[in-house]
C-alpha cells in the first residue's frame, strides 16, 4: 500500500517531474538515512499527474526471503488494477519451484499481453540481503516488459546490473545530490514545521547548516517550534541534538511511547497497548503523525505506523524498560491475532527460542505449511538455538526443506532428528518415528540416481512400520511405490500403488496434492508396464480433480498434475491416438520442467519425441529426444532413465538426435547475461558448476537458458553452442 503523503509536506515539483517522465527500466533513488527517498516517492505516488499504476511494497528486515519477497511484489501488482491475475501469486505455492522457474515468466507474460502502464516501487531495498532475491529482480529487468517500469529507494546501491543498465540508458538515478533539498525548498519546510517565517538570513543558516538534508531540516524546524532562541544550535550532531532537545519537548506519553517502542518496527494502537502494557496508544500514535514528529501512517485509515528508520536507535537507547519484554509481549499479541509468524519472529528476537520452537511445532501443520510458508517456517527454524529443537520440529523443519527443495536441508534436519533420538518422537498418524525418518529421507533426500538406494530404505521403513502386524501409515507404501517407479521397477510399483489406490478410504484420507501424485505415478507405472488396461479406470476416478486444478489454475502448485497427464498422453500414444498425444505433451512437457524429480521431465520428452515421430514430425521428435539428453548429462538421473535414452537416441540415430530445428538468423538480441552463461556453455562445466562460476543459482541459470535457445531457436546445449558460433556470437 502507497504511504500516505504527509500532511502539509512541500512539493518538490522537479523530482517528481522526474519521475513521472522516468521511462527507463529501472529508477533508483539512493541516499543515507534521512534524505527524504520515501517522502519524494509517496508524494509522486500522490500527485494525480501521474497516471500509471503504482505498486508500491514498503520492505522491512522480514521480508529478506524469495517466496515472502514476491508474493508481497505480486499481490500489490495484482491490487493495482486488473492486468495481473492472481495466477503468478499462486505459482508461489508450487513445492520446491523457485519464483524464477514459474512466477515470474508467468507474470511477464501477463505483463507484456497488457497496454497498461504499471510502476513497481520497492521502498528500503537495502534490507534485502538474499542473493536468490537480488537474482530474481535481475531476471525480470532483463525481461522487462514496456508495461512495467520499477523504482527502488535504498541506503545504497542494490546489487543489480547498475552500470550495464546505465551503459544502456535504462537507468534513471536520484542521489544525494539531486535529492538535497534546494535553499527555497528548504525554507518552505522548515516554515511548515516550525510555524514561523523565516527570514532570508535565517532560511540561508539553517539550510547551510543541514546542507539540505531533509532529516536535519525537519529536526531544526521541531526546535524552532519549540523555542525559537535556539534555532541556531550547533546541529553538526543532529541525532544527539534530537535526544538533549526536541525529545524532552514531547509530552509525557508521546515521550514514553517512542521510546518504549523503539524495538518494534511497526507500530499499532492495540499493538503498542499490548506490548507496553498501557492504554489509549492509538490516539497518541494519531497526535504524533499529525505534528510531524518522526512517526508516519503506513496505510490511509491510519492502522498501522513507523518511527523513522534513523531515530529508532537514539531512541532505544533512551529506554529503562527491558526490550525483550516489549518483544514478549508483541509476540503474544501477534499469536492472539492468528499471526502466527510474527509472533514466533518477535520470540526470536527476545531471545525466548524454547517458546518459539513450541509455537512452531504446535502450528507447523496447521498453519504454516498450509498457506505456502515452508520457506520462513525453515528460516525460523535456523535461528534456533540447538537445544530447543526436539526430534519431532526437526522432522517438520526436514519436511519444510523438502517443500522448498532443498535436499541439503532435508537431509541436516533427519541427521538432527536421529541424533536426537527417535524412541519417544511422534508423527501424527505414524506408528513409528524412525520410519517416518526414513521415508522423507529416501523420498526427499536422495536423488534419482540413489534409485536403487531409497529403495532398500523405503523398504526398511514398512518393515519397522508394520512391526507388531499392524497395517502403518499408508503414506510409507505409497513412497515405496514411488521409489520403486524412480528405479524403473515399474511392475511392482503398478502392483502396489494400485492396491492401495483400490482403497477409497485411503484416498479420502489424503489431501488432494497426495491424491494426485499418487495416481501420476501410478499412471506412469501402469504405461511403462504396459498395464494399459488399468489407466483409464484411474483416469476415471483422478481425471476430474486434475481438471478442477487445471480449472483453478494451480496445475503447477500440484506436482502430480504433470505426471497424471504425461502418463495420460502416453496412454493415448499406445493406443494409436498420436496427434492427442502429441498436443497434450506440447502443453504438460514445460509443466514437468518445474518438477523436483529429473526422471519426470525426462520421461515426458521421451513420450514427446515417439509422439512427434509418430505424427511424421522428425525434427521436432530430435529436438525434444536432444532436450533428453541434456537432462541426462546435467541431472542426476537413475541408471534405467540413461538406458532408456540410448535406446530412443539408437532409434532415431544417434548423430540426428543432437541436431536440432533451428533458425539460423538471431531475431532478437542477447542480453549480457545470456552471453556469459552462452560463452560458459562452450565448456564441460554443468548448469550448477556454471551457476556457482556466475554467483547465480541453478535455477536462475536455467531460466536464463529458456530465454537463450528460445532466441537462438534452439532445444539444447549443443545446438545453442553450434548456432552461436555459426553467427559469430563465440
Amino acid at each position: 500500500m502507497i504511504p500516505p503523503a504527509r500532511a502539509g509536506a512541500v512539493s518538490r515539483e522537479r523530482l517528481q517531474q522526474q519521475l513521472r517522465l522516468a521511462g527507463t527500466r529501472l529508477t533508483v533513488l539512493v541516499a543515507p538515512a534521512g534524505w527524504g527517498k520515501t517522502s519524494l516517492l509517496s508524494g509522486w505516488a500522490s500527485d494525480p499527474d501521474e497516471k500509471r499504476r503504482i505498486a508500491w511494497v514498503s520492505l522491512d528486515e522480514n521480508d529478506d526471503e524469495p517466496v515472502r519477497f514476491w508474493s508481497y511484489v505480486l499481490t500489490a501488482l495484482h491490487n493495482a488494477g486488473d492486468a495481473i491475475s492472481t495466477g503468478p501469486l499462486q505459482a508461489l505455492d508450487a513445492a520446491a519451484v523457485t519464483p524464477v522457474d514459474l512466477a515470474l515468466p508467468m507474470l511477464l507474460n501477463e505483463l507484456a499481453a497488457s497496454q497498461t502502464p504499471h510502476v513497481l516501487v520497492l521502498d528500503d531495498y537495502h534490507l534485502l540481503t538474499d542473493p536468490r532475491i537480488h537474482e530474481a529482480v535481475e531476471y525480470l529487468v532483463t525481461y522487462l516488459p514496456a508495461s512495467l517500469r520499477i523504482m527502488i529507494a535504498a541506503r545504497t546501491d542494490p546489487p543489480l546490473p547498475l552500470a550495464r543498465l546505465r551503459a544502456r540508458g535504462d537507468l534513471t538515478e536520484l542521489r544525494a545530490a539531486q535529492l538535497r533539498f534546494s535553499p527555497d525548498e528548504a525554507a518552505a519546510l522548515v516554515s511548515t514545521v516550525s510555524g514561523h517565517d523565516l527570514d532570508n538570513a535565517a532560511a540561508a543558516a539553517v539550510w547551510e547548516r543541514t546542507e539540505g538534508w531533509a532529516a536535519g531540516l525537519q529536526l531544526a524546524a521541531l526546535a524552532l517550534r519549540a523555542d525559537p532562541a535556539k534555532a541556531r544550535a550547533d546541529d553538526r550532531h543532529l541525532l544527539d541534538y534530537f535526544a538533549a532537545e526536541v525529545l524532552p519537548g514531547l509530552a509525557p506519553r508521546q515521550r514514553d511511547l517512542l521510546v518504549r517502542a523503539a524495538p518494534l518496527e511497526r507500530l499499532s494502537g492495540s499493538l503498542c497497548d499490548a506490548a507496553l502494557q498501557t492504554t489509549g496508544s492509538a490516539g497518541v500514535l494519531a497526535d504524533l503523525v499529525k505534528e510531524d514528529l518522526f512517526v508516519a501512517a503506513l496505510d490511509d485509515q491510519q492502522r498501522w505506523y513507523r518511527c523513522h528508520h534513523l531515530l529508532r536507535d537514539v531512541l532505544a537507547r533512551e529506554t529503562t524498560t527491558d526490550p525483550q519484554d516489549v518483544l514478549g509481549h508483541a509476540a503474544d499479541w501477534f499469536a492472539a491475532e492468528g499471526r502466527i509468524d510474527d509472533a514466533v519472529r518477535h520470540l526470536l528476537r527476545a531471545h525466548r527460542d524454547d517458546d518459539a520452537a513450541e509455537l512452531m511445532s504446535r502450528n507447523a501443520e496447521t498453519w504454516f505449511f498450509p498457506r505456502g510458508e515452508a520457506a520462513t517456517f525453515l528460516e525460523f527454524g535456523e535461528e534456533l538455538t540447538d537445544r530447543v529443537v526436539g526430534p519431532a520440529l526437526a522432522f517438520s523443519l526436514a519436511y519444510s526443506a523438502a517443500l522448498c527443495g532443498d535436499q541439503a536441508g532435508v537431509n541436516r534436519w533427519l541427521d538432527v532428528c536421529e541424533a536426537s533420538g527417535t524412541s519417544s518422537a511422534v508423527v501424527p498418524g505414524w506408528h513409528n518415528f524412525h520410519s517416518a525418518v526414513l521415508c522423507v529421507r529416501a523420498g526427499y533426500g536422495m536423488s534419482d540416481a540413489e534409485a536403487a538406494r531409497s529403495v532398500v530404505m523405503v523398504q526398511q521403513a514398512l518393515r519397522e512400520e508394520t512391526e507388531g502386524g499392524g497395517a502403518g501409515d499408508p503414506t510409507v507404501r505409497a513412497a515405496l511405490g514411488a521409489v520403486l517407479a524412480r528405479d524403473g521397477r515399474f511392475d511392482e510399483a503398478a502392483a502396489l500403488l494400485l492396491d492401495l489406490w483400490s482403497s477409497p478410504r485411503n484416498r479420502r484420507a489424503w489431501p488432494p496434492s497426495l491424491v494426485l501424485q499418487a495416481a501420476g505415478v501410478l499412471m506412469i507405472s501402469l504405461v511403462e508396464a504396459g498395464r494399459g488396461e488399468e489407466c483409464d479406470r484411474v483416469m476415471r476416478e483422478a481425471g476430474p480433480l486434475a481438471d478442477a486444478v487445471e480449472r483453478i489454475g494451480r496445475e503447477a502448485s500440484i506436482l502430480g498434475v504433470a505426471s497424471l497427464r504425461i502418463a495420460q498422453a502416453r496412454h493415448s500414444y499406445q493406443n494409436a491416438r498420436m496427434e492427442e498425444a502429441a498436443v497434450l505433451l506440447r502443453r504438460v512437457v514445460p509443466l514437468a520442467e518445474l518438477h523436483p524429480r529429473p526422471t519426470t521431465l525426462f520421461l515426458g520428452l521421451l513420450y514427446l519425441a515417439d509422439a512427434e515421430l509418430a505424427c511424421g514430425d522428425r525434427p521436432a521428435a530430435r529436438a525434444a529426444l536432444a532436450r533428453a539428453r541434456e537432462v541426462v548429462d546435467e541431472e542426476p538421473v537413475s541408471t534405467y532413465a540413461k538406458r532408456r535414452l540410448e535406446e530412443s537416441e539408437a532409434r532415431l540415430g544417434r548423430a540426428g538426435a543432437r541436431t536440432a530445428v533451428r533458425s539460423g538468423v538471431l531475431a532478437e538480441e542477447l542480453t549480457d547475461r545470456e552471453l556469459s552463461i552462452l560463452r560458459a556453455l562452450q565448456g564441460p562445466a554443468t548448469q550448477r558448476e556454471i551457476g556457482a562460476a556466475l554467483f547465480l543459482s541453478i535455477n536462475t541459470v536455467k531460466a536464463y537458458n529458456k530465454a537463450l535457445y528460445r532466441k537462438l531457436g534452439v532445444a539444447s546445449r549443443h545446438d545453442a553452442v553450434t548456432t552461436a558460433r555459426e553467427l559469430g556470437l563465440i
